[in-house]
C-alpha cells in the first residue's frame, strides 16, 4: 500500500466499529506518511458552539454576518487545538495542502481571514481536535475492514448537513447503509 495515497481521501466508518467515538463518522485524511496519519471528523458538531461565537471568544471581530456554522469535533486528540479545513483559494504561511482543492491551517491568521469580508477562503470548517494514528495503525484498521475509503467532494466536506454525511459518503460508493453488515469478514 502506498502510504501517502490516503492524504485527501475520506474514511467512512463501518457499522460495528469498536470505538464509539467514530461510530457513523466521516473523516478527511489531512496528512499520511510512514510514521503517522492525521484527519478531521466532518460530521461531529460540538453542541452549542458555532464559529461566530468562537471568534468572539477569541477577541476576533468579524466583518461577516455569516450563518452560524457549527464548530466540529475533529477527533479525540488535542481537543483544545483548533484546525481550519478550507478551500485552497486561501493559503496562509502555515497552511498545508490536503489535496482535492483543500488545505489545512491551524494558526490564528486563518481565523482572522474567516472574519474578514475579503481574503477569506470560499468555504471552510473549523474543528477542535483531530483523529490520529501511529505508524501502520490506520493501514491495519483498513485491512480489518474498519474503514471504507472514497474520494471527497466539496459539498460533502463543507456542507452543514452533518446528520446525513455518513450515509451520503456511503452512497458515493454505491452502498446502502441499511444493507451493511456489522460483522467483518475475509474472502
Amino acid at each position: 500500500m502506498d502510504r501517502s495515497f490516503l492524504a485527501g481521501q475520506l474514511l467512512i466508518s463501518m457499522p460495528g466499529i469498536s470505538d464509539p467515538r467514530f461510530e457513523r463518522t466521516v473523516i478527511l485524511i489531512c496528512a499520511h506518511d510512514d510514521s503517522h496519519a492525521m484527519g478531521l471528523a466532518l460530521n461531529r458538531p460540538v453542541e452549542g458552539l458555532n464559529v461566530p461565537d468562537l471568534l468572539t471568544r477569541l477577541n476576533i471581530k468579524s466583518e461577516i454576518k455569516a450563518a452560524a456554522d457549527l464548530v466540529l469535533l475533529g477527533g479525540p486528540v488535542e481537543r483544545e487545538r483548533g484546525f481550519v479545513l478550507h478551500t485552497d483559494d486561501y493559503h496562509g504561511e502555515h497552511s498545508i495542502d490536503v489535496g482535492g482543492g483543500m488545505a489545512l491551517t491551524a494558526t490564528r491568521d486563518v481565523l482572522e481571514a474567516l472574519a474578514e469580508a475579503g481574503g477569506r477562503p470560499r468555504r471552510a470548517l473549523l474543528a477542535l481536535g483531530y483523529a490520529g494514528w501511529g505508524a501502520g495503525q490506520l493501514e491495519n484498521e483498513i485491512r480489518e475492514n474498519v474503514w471504507l475509503i472514497c474520494e471527497p467532494d466539496e459539498n460533502l466536506v463543507f456542507d452543514q448537513d452533518h446528520r446525513s454525511k455518513w450515509s451520503r459518503a456511503l452512497a458515493k460508493l454505491g452502498i446502502d447503509p441499511e444493507r451493511l453488515s456489522f460483522a467483518a469478514g475475509r474472502a
